[in-house]
């Protein structure tokens, strides 16, 4: 399963990091992606992360998974990126998952890529999510979306994106073999 995790500067580090810990546990091929030239991303709390890989290098490639972190500016950084958005539309039209998490489902609402569907997303951010039925869940999956409220419910998103990709007992494996026994 390929995976993209799409970073803009400004992104919320752990809602980026814990969906790739997860889905790397569970034997995703992901790719941190970063939509600038280069591949340096800084953080919303000022962490550089080095990503695989730039957009431009793979915006023609359709992974198995978008997924998008929240944070500012990281989202409104995203919102403004073409090459993006296209790719989510692209993967929408197709039924392929997408994951955005925090402020980020707020980039799938302005898509129009929400109509329809049960979200969820940082508090304040509703308003943006046109045509979602508003959701009160932590995490939330309608069909091929599945969005998550903010970074304290970052390995509850990364789990379900886990579940959708690889199946219930997969994720739970994945679940079970990271906690500490001690």
């Amino acid at each position: 399963m390929k995976v993209y995790i799409m970073l803009a500067d400004g992104f919320e580090e752990t809602e980026a990091l814990v969906p790739w810990d997860v889905l790397k546990r569970a034997g995703a091929e992901i790719s941190l992606v970063s939509i600038n030239s280069e591949k340096c991303v800084r953080g919303a709390h000022g962490i550089t992360v080095t990503a695989d890989t730039t957009i431009k290098k793979i915006s023609d490639i359709t992974p198995d998974l978008i997924v998008l972190p929240g944070g500012m500016p990281g989202t409104t950084n995203l919102a403004k990126c073409d090459t993006l958005c296209k790719m989510l539309k692209d993967a929408a039209a197709h039924d392929k998952p997408i994951g955005a998490i925090c402020a980020a489902p707020s980039v799938l609402g302005e898509l129009g890529i929400l109509r329809g569907k049960r979200a969820v997303c940082f508090p304040g951010f509703e308003s943006k999510l046109a045509g979602a039925e508003i959701s009160s869940e932590p995490v939330c999956r309608d069909g091929n979306i599945i969005t998550a409220r903010g970074m304290g419910v970052a390995f509850e998103f990364a789990f379900a994106l886990t579940e959708y990709l690889f199946g219930a007992e997969k994720a739970a494996s994945v679940k079970n073999s990271s906690q500490y026994i001690g």
